[in-house]
């Protein structure tokens, strides 16, 4: 491997692990600093000693340069790989239903919360061998996740064209899907401009506001959302926090039954959010969507490129709530989802 990929490897590992992101900014910062150079170019300036004088490098992030440019793994990240879960990783091996999974619908990236460009994103689902990834940041009502204006939406799907140009020139990478994670607004309607999100390949709908309302608010709420044509996927749809930095929060209350009638009708997948703090629908809801006849959508909620390696968690609930394989959208080919997008 060259120092940039162990670096990038090193970053997305400890992002997996929920590291503390001074560490994450460490490695990503030093990969920026040697981007682009040569094999050559970087092996004079460890020779000399100008690499252990550059801004940016660090003790730690110099030593992963140096053994990698001398051809081994470095120890820094055989240490993080010892300590991996399997198939959190890239090139990791996956089995059963974390195998099946193609891609990711619901992502973020800098544009609102996220901590990276769009580009080192989908250069991680490249990593992780993903056929298409979704980028889906917040909408305007978010403010506190810095969520995407309409402009700021038009301005990101400029880029995501941009970027998609570039992708025919690359063959492998995976597909770049425009998307949106939009706020489902207390009187039930989406927080986007309806010509935007009818420019989006997917739209994942979640309540993020007044998360305590009442059984029959919330309920009216989320069906008022799934029952908007624009709508395809049901984000987190409890709310709930179980661990985690931010603490723990109780699941919204709302009619279960009634909502995940609405999703099978209405062809609104629920998503199986994969963030460990979330683990969202749990498992008594998810079994109830799933005897409901519900599409879903295992997703990693990714903030961070190392996130992407939560979906095997994902696919771990799924498969222990007895979820076939058929009923899950990031299980199916790119044309096969493209088409139940356009048709729903």
């Amino acid at each position: 491997m060259t120092p940039q990929q162990a670096l990038a490897e090193i970053a997305f590992r400890l992002e997996r692990e929920l590291a503390p992101s001074f560490k994450v900014k460490a490695f990503r910062r030093a990969a920026g600093v040697i981007d682009g150079q040569g094999a050559h170019e970087l092996e004079a300036r460890i020779a000399d000693g100008r690499l252990k004088r550059t801004k940016g490098i660090g003790d730690s992030t110099y030593l992963v340069i140096r053994q990698a440019a001398d051809g081994a793994v470095p120890d820094y990240l055989q240490k993080i790989r010892d300590r991996a879960e399997p198939g959190s990783g890239p090139g990791d091996d996956l089995h059963g239903l974390a195998a099946a999974l193609r891609g990711d619908l619901h992502t973020h990236t800098e544009w609102s919360d996220g901590t990276t460009p769009l580009s080192v994103m989908l250069e991680a689902a490249r990593s992780l061998g993903r056929d298409y990834l979704a980028v889906t940041d917040h909408s305007p009502d978010l403010k506190i996740a810095n969520g995407l204006t309409a402009e700021r939406l038009a301005e990101q799907l400029d880029e995501i064209d941009a970027l998609r140009r570039g992708q025919a020139e690359e063959p492998g990478a995976p597909h770049l899907l425009a998307g949106i994670e939009v706020d489902i607004l207390e009187d039930g309607s989406l927080d986007q401009e309806p010509a935007l999100l009818d420019r989006l390949d997917v739209v994942v709908a979640s309540v993020h506001s007044k998360l305590r309302a009442d059984r029959a608010t919330m309920t009216k709420r989320m069906l008022s959302a799934i029952e908007n044509p624009r709508t395809n996927i049901l984000g987190h749809c409890t709310g709930r926090l179980v661990q985690g930095s931010r603490g723990t929060r109780p699941p919204s209350e709302f009619d279960a039954e009634a909502v995940f009638a609405a999703c099978a009708e209405h062809g609104v997948a629920v998503e199986i959010n994969s963030r460990p703090e979330r683990q969202d629908p749990p498992d008594d809801l998810l079994a109830l969507a799933r005897d409901a006849g519900c599409l879903f959508s295992i997703d990693s909620d990714a903030h961070a490129p190392g996130h992407q390696g939560f979906l095997p968690l994902g696919a771990a609930r799924a498969e222990a709530a007895g979820i076939p394989a058929e009923r899950i959208l990031t299980t199916w080919p790119l044309p096969r989802l493209q088409e139940w997008l356009s048709d729903v």
